[in-house]
């Protein structure tokens, strides 16, 4: 089978980079990780690229005077690449509208909530500050504005009595480590696409179904 050509941007430990190479390791998986770029110097994740055999760059920003010149070099990197689909997990950086424009529906991201509520930063903090019953992860394609665009994607998590930001934070993080490859082949198997603002593709009621953690139903 032709497998898309996917690359992963991180920018630290890339837990959920490790599981999208797990993930794609699998012959019927329709993806496969062509690149893994940081724009973090010695990254951790990178080790993970490395052990899986997969090129890696790093593109440090620090060495450009604007967001929109470290962008052009990290889209000409990807470019070189023949990237297909990009994946950001855990790169924090806030992309510039030309590169967004640039992977337009080609580009997705995963966030700790369940969007569009609590977006942004010091997410799980906010979960418990604002007494939410119900957490999650959703994976979207990415849209100038931070945390927006249309949702492939979701796995709700419960908020427990005595929940701390650690312990909330664990729990979305093993949700997001298998929502993230089922959003990815639902993405490069063309089986979900974007019309409008909107994703479709899959029945909602057997998509819905999929989205609720534990389990998350893989074989849709």
């Amino acid at each position: 089978m032709t497998k898309t050509r996917a690359a992963v941007l991180i920018s630290g430990r890339g837990s959920n980079l490790r599981a999208l190479i797990e993930a794609c390791k699998a012959q019927d998986f329709p993806a496969e990780i062509v690149l893994v770029v940081s724009n973090v110097l010695g990254a951790e994740g990178l080790a993970h690229a490395d052990s899986a055999a997969i090129p890696t760059r790093t593109v440090d920003h620090k060495g450009f005077a604007s967001r929109e010149a470290f962008d052009a070099a990290l889209s000409e990197v990807l470019d070189e690449a023949r990237v297909e689909l990009l994946c950001n997990a855990g790169f924090m950086r806030l992309h510039t509208e030309g590169f967004v424009r640039h992977w337009w529906n080609r580009h997705l991201n995963i966030h700790p909530s369940l969007l569009p509520a609590f977006p942004g930063l010091h997410t799980h903090a906010r979960v418990l500050e604002g007494g939410a019953k119900i957490s999650g992860c959703t994976v979207h394609f990415v849209r100038p504005q931070m945390d927006t665009g249309p949702i492939v994607a979701q796995a709700a998590i419960p908020v427990l009595p005595g929940d701390t930001e650690d312990s909330l934070a664990a729990r979305v993080l093993a949700a997001e480590h298998r929502l993230y490859p089922h959003a990815l082949r639902l993405v490069a198997s063309g089986a979900v696409r974007v019309e409008g603002e909107s994703v479709v593709g899959l029945s909602r009621v057997r998509d819905q179904a999929a989205l609720f953690s534990p389990p998350l139903n893989e074989g849709l």
